[in-house]
């Protein structure tokens, strides 16, 4: 029995009262209806040569939650960019509840009904809950209303929220509550959700799919982008499997396993990740002594009392939701921000806490940021020169003050090569590959440099199963040869799969490890809503 379902009186939404009622009622979509409430007809879309989207149908119906996977790049995004109005296709049709449709841009979307949740949040963080969907609508409600009709629509589809609070102030959870509940105040017939689970807990995912299911009975229709197969097929009727641009099958995800679903998606078996047998630890790699670390950002986590032991050979998980201290951690790690004291940070018996990001990489050290552009590169320059920013300091791209082109170009093949990196030229920009392919570039680069220390956060955010698959063997392969890993990650699937120890970071304090064959997703989950161990223990001998 999941946590929820012994919860359902505090999580099932209340019936509507009347302010809610008096929208637009969402049964008066026709479930018997003979036509698709969307349907796209040979749907083409041409940048130059290249085609993101070619000729790809689809129908999707009221009462249905209607999965879009493929591999990254495989179209997803153009294709819902072209439903919701943010691009115009090159060819081919779309149809609303059986008409032609053509849209000049969102707003005309969500004036027939069509939103969208985004994966990554339009919010600004100095404005309240109301102020910010209050910009996200269309200015003709007085604000008053509006806000209480916020909290109104937030309590029915038990999604609660405080107007008058400040963004900055919420949970990352909440945060993505304030999507929701902003597409919901404009009484979509279809909604679109791409990667929605990826910054909630076990809990908050289980909360969503309740409401989901509520708005599926409503007769809404949902389209739902998840590389998380088994959510997947929890949750999904039907699922439309696009790859190279192209569709491939559809199929019903429950009628499926998570591995034939990968395989459609990629065109072949994803292979099975697999740590060395006989894997042995060594010395601490990475030692952490009670690291503190005041704020440099108001909306920032203060990191309080932080202590880690890594050893080679050696992968330990740190889990939790976004924005409790992970990116502070980080950056403590990597020398972006310095430690107050030198011991507080070591790396391979050295004290790093004043050392810069190069002398950490000179002891060995490699970092691979969350944020893939602006962060882990630079969008406009080629890969070559973003393997230059971060090899110089340890490698032989620089010699007697020399850039060496070769070095820099053989970096760039030999991660195009070992990590399957899908790009139309060989040293092309960084912002002109898809996500998944420029992570594996940006693991490839700093793998390939055979760091003993690897920090790595987020390292298959967004990626597609094949590729996340290629990630996760590479970092148990570096593990393997010696190195003590270091993985932060929102994904428990991933953290159980490749790690031997997991701790959870809440509020900027991090939680004593805990045997990844002793950390279940439940405990895990509570202990990522600020349960302690000694909590639950304590509920444990009750319970006995």
């Amino acid at each position: 029995m999941s946590y929820l379902t012994q919860n359902l009186d505090v999580v099932l939404p209340r019936r509507p009262s009347d302010a809610w009622s008096q929208m637009s009622n969402p049964m008066s979509i026709d479930p018997q209806r003979q036509t698709p409430l969307l349907q796209t007809i040979g749907l083409t879309k041409r940048y130059g040569t290249f085609l993101a989207t070619d000729s790809i149908d689809i129908d999707i119906w009221p009462r249905e939650i209607h999965a879009l996977l493929g591999e990254n790049g495989a179209g997803k995004s153009t294709l819902v960019k072209k439903i919701y109005g943010l691009i115009q296709p090159s060819e081919g049709e779309m149809r609303w509840q059986g008409k032609p449709m053509t849209l000049a841009g969102p707003s005309e979307a969500r004036a027939l009904g069509i939103g969208m949740v985004s994966q990554h949040f339009s919010l600004f963080d100095n404005l309240t809950v109301a102020e910010n969907v209050a910009l996200g609508l269309d200015g003709k409600e007085p604000f008053k209303d509006m806000s209480a009709r916020l909290e109104e629509v937030a309590n029915v589809y038990g999604l609660p929220l405080d107007p008058k609070r400040e963004v900055w102030r919420l949970s990352v959870g909440e945060r993505q509550r304030i999507e929701i509940v902003r597409a919901l105040m404009q009484d979509p017939k279809f909604l679109i959700l791409d990667e929605p689970t990826a910054v909630l807990t076990p809990q908050e995912a289980d909360q969503l799919f309740i409401v989901l299911e509520r708005l599926k009975a409503e007769g809404r229709a949902i389209l739902y982008i998840s590389h998380k197969l088994e959510e997947v097929k929890r949750l999904c009727d039907t699922a439309t499997i696009l790859r190279g641009g192209k569709r491939i099958s559809i199929c019903v995800p429950r009628n499926e396993t998570a591995a034939s679903l990968a395989r459609m998606m990629v065109g072949a078996d994803v292979k099975e990740v697999k740590a060395a047998a006989g894997r042995r630890t060594t010395v601490p790699r990475l030692v952490v002594n009670d690291l503190n670390m005041e704020l440099d950002d108001p909306h920032g986590v203060r990191l309080e009392h932080i202590s880690l032991e890594l050893k080679g050979g050696e992968i330990l998980g740190i889990a939790g939701v976004a924005g409790n201290g992970q990116n502070e951690l980080f950056s403590a790690l990597s020398g972006e921000r310095l430690a107050k004291d030198p011991g507080m940070i070591v790396i391979d018996g050295h004290e790093a806490g004043h050392l810069s990001i190069t002398s950490r990489r000179k002891l060995g050290a490699a970092f691979v940021p969350e944020e893939r552009l602006g962060h882990g590169t630079v969008p406009r320059m080629k890969l070559s020169e973003n393997a230059l920013l971060t090899g110089h300091a340890a490698s032989g791209m620089v010699q007697h003050g020399f850039v060496n082109m070769a070095a820099m170009l053989a970096t760039v093949d030999r991660a195009t090569e070992i990590f399957d990196v899908r790009k139309a030229k060989r040293d092309p920009e960084a912002a002109s590959l898809s996500g998944g392919n420029l992570q594996k570039f940006i693991v490839g680069r700093e793998i390939l440099r055979n760091p003993t220390v690897l920090v790595v956060s987020q390292p298959t955010w967004g990626v597609d199963a094949g590729a996340a698959a290629v990630i996760r063997q590479a970092l148990l392969d570096l593990a393997a040869s010696g190195a003590a890993v270091l993985v932060t990650s929102q994904d428990l699937d991933e953290l159980t799969e490749i790690t031997d120890r997991i701790a959870v970071m809440f509020h900027g304090h991090l939680s004593e490890p805990l045997a990844t064959s002793d950390a279940s997703r439940e405990k895990l989950g509570l202990l990522m809503g600020g349960s302690t161990l000694p909590q639950m223990e304590a509920n444990d001998a009750v319970g006995a």
